[in-house]
This record gives structure tokens, C-alpha cells and sequence, in this order.
């Protein structure tokens, strides 16, 4: 097991689990071709507060009846991948297990229980978004997910079946191996 990746699953530092918070919000809002709000005076929980509500309403500005997410869904994709690109290559994960773990690592910062087996099998029990996200919305986020798992993993697709959003007690995907 990658050492880096068990200390993370011992601990991670207040200061690591706001500045991951940070560039998820700076990912998040290039993506949505918006600055990021003032968040240096805010404490963990405020800031993962104001992005849940800052992506939520960026997100319903932009679902219009009819209209083609695509894009928005590409681009949060994409942004997402680099940051779990960024923290696969920082702490050297190339074994799949160690890239599951570090996600279930930094998905519990964000109150969402994540858990992976080794076949791929994904079951998220409780969301903290769940609150402010409607169905819809939801699933345009989803690609934040995906590329972060895909990031993480070095290619693997996150696709999932349900959503807590969707009125189910949990919400499942599976993590299909890259080709």
C-alpha cells in the first residue's frame, strides 16, 4: 500500500481538506465560467456550504426544458480529471485500491460516505448535497464525480445506476475499467 495514501486514511490536515475544497470550487467555477466567491474568511464547513449552494443555482441557471447539457457536463468533467489526475501523480497511486481509498478519503471531507470495492462496485449511503440538489442538478454534477474517479483511477469511468436525488436510500454506480 502507497504510504502517502495510509496516512490519509489515518488523518488529513485541516488546512489539506480546505485547500482541496478551494480547488474544487476553482475547478468548479471555471467550469461554469464564473469567478470564485470570497471564501479566505470562511471556515471549512461555510465554504463547503457556499459551493453547495454556488453549484446548485449555477446549475439550475443553466438547465432550461430541452436544453443540451453536454457542455457544462463536459467541462466539469474535464476540470475534475485534472484535479484527480493531480492527486494521483502527487501521491504516486497506481495501485487501484490505494486510488479508492484517497477517493473515500476526500469524498468523507465533503460529507459524502463513498465506498468502493475491488470489483468496481460503488455505494454512496449518505450525501451531504442531497440537500440542496434537486434530481436534476444532481445529475449534471455527477460529472464532477466522473472525473474525478477517472482522474483518480488513471481512466476508469464512474457510471452510475440511482441517486439518493432520485428518492432511493443510496446511490449506486460501478467504476468500469479504462478500454
Amino acid at each position: 500500500m502507497n504510504l502517502l495514501a495510509l496516512a490519509l486514511r489515518i488523518h488529513v490536515p485541516h488546512s489539506v481538506k480546505k485547500q482541496k475544497l478551494r480547488e474544487l470550487f476553482e475547478a468548479t467555477a471555471a467550469a461554469f465560467g464564473r469567478p470564485v466567491p470570497q471564501l479566505e474568511s470562511l471556515s471549512f464547513d461555510e465554504c463547503l456550504r457556499r459551493y453547495a449552494r454556488f453549484t446548485k443555482e449555477e446549475t439550475e441557471r443553466r438547465i432550461q426544458p430541452g436544453d443540451d447539457m453536454s457542455a457544462i457536463k463536459k467541462a466539469l468533467y474535464e476540470h475534475a480529471y485534472h484535479l484527480g489526475e493531480e492527486i494521483r501523480m502527487r501521491l504516486r497511486l497506481s495501485d487501484p485500491d490505494d486510488a479508492l481509498s484517497v477517493g473515500r478519503v476526500l469524498y468523507k471531507a465533503l460529507g459524502i460516505d463513498f465506498q468502493a470495492n475491488a470489483t468496481g462496485d460503488v455505494t454512496i449511503n449518505s450525501c451531504y448535497f442531497r440537500a440542496f440538489y434537486s434530481v436534476d442538478v444532481c445529475c449534471v454534477m455527477s460529472s464532477l464525480d466522473e472525473g474525478i474517479a477517472a482522474g483518480l483511477t488513471g481512466g476508469r469511468t464512474l457510471v452510475f445506476s440511482r441517486r439518493i436525488t432520485e428518492g432511493h436510500t443510496s446511490c449506486m454506480a460501478v467504476l468500469v475499467p479504462k478500454g
